[in-house]
């Protein structure tokens, strides 16, 4: 298997605001591999949410390539792009995106509804997933009924429940206090030992931390690409 997960190349997204030419990304090249644990950091404005709805399949460029576990998805059409999206990327955003009349269980079982399973894999699959984030004494409670925390663990949970490519994470700890945000913290440590590729978009210094990799992005450029020699290892607070 090729080990190499997602490779971009040359990647430009222009956007026109009446008359004036917004370069969001401007010939950004990169490299990810299976199970890499990244950070992608910038300024407001620097393109790390233009580069993570690309890197989502959300959005496509303008030009250049981007190839996602061997497959060019840069020019794909709406439809596909959808497919693409629901088999290889779990995404977990900063306000949670969970349906308030779904049970915690039923949020995590939807992404397997459009993957066409049956009800009775869809139960098995999610209580897995919700057993993985220690949340399946929660499964029947409705996210009014859940702390902040136990929310963005239904996230985890169901972006996780596709057995996905990629979890690709959004501000995760933007709406938690510094203990919960530490506990979501643990937890993608765990995810990622047990082999998933992690890629968190943040503006947060000790979050970016966490990851084994940081991507600085600052006016549409990759400012520097550095491993970080000494993450933060999940800890308790």
């Amino acid at each position: 298997m090729n080990d190499m997960l997602i490779s971009i190349t040359n990647l430009k997204k222009i956007y026109q605001v009446g008359n004036q030419e917004v370069r969001a990304l401007d010939g950004v090249s990169l490299d990810i591999r299976r199970n890499e644990y990244v950070a992608i950091m910038g300024p407001s404005g620097s393109g790390k949410s233009t580069l993570m709805n690309i890197l989502g399949c959300l959005d496509t460029p303008t030009s250049g390539n981007y190839v996602l576990n061997n497959t060019d998805v840069s020019k794909m059409e709406d439809n596909r792009l959808a497919e693409v999206r629901n088999k290889e990327i779990g995404f977990v955003f900063q306000s949670f995106n969970l349906l308030p009349r779904y049970t915690a269980l039923d949020n995590v079982a939807l992404p397997l509804i459009y993957a066409g399973l049956s009800k009775h894999e869809r139960i098995d699959r999610a209580e897995k997933a919700l057993t993985d984030v220690d949340l399946l004494n929660r499964k029947d409670h409705k996210p009014n009924e859940l702390s902040g925390g136990q929310r963005q663990r239904v996230a985890v949970a169901r972006a996780l429940v596709n057995t996905p490519s990629i979890i690709l994470a959004d501000e995760p700890t933007g709406n938690l206090d510094s203990k919960t945000s530490i506990d979501i913290m643990n937890l993608f440590e765990d995810i990622y030992e047990k082999g998933n590729t992690i890629i968190v978009v943040t503006h947060e210094e000790d979050i970016a931390l966490h990851a084994r990799r940081i991507i600085r992005l600052r006016d549409g450029h990759v400012e520097s690409d550095l491993e970080n020699q000494n993450p933060i290892k999940a800890r308790t607070a």
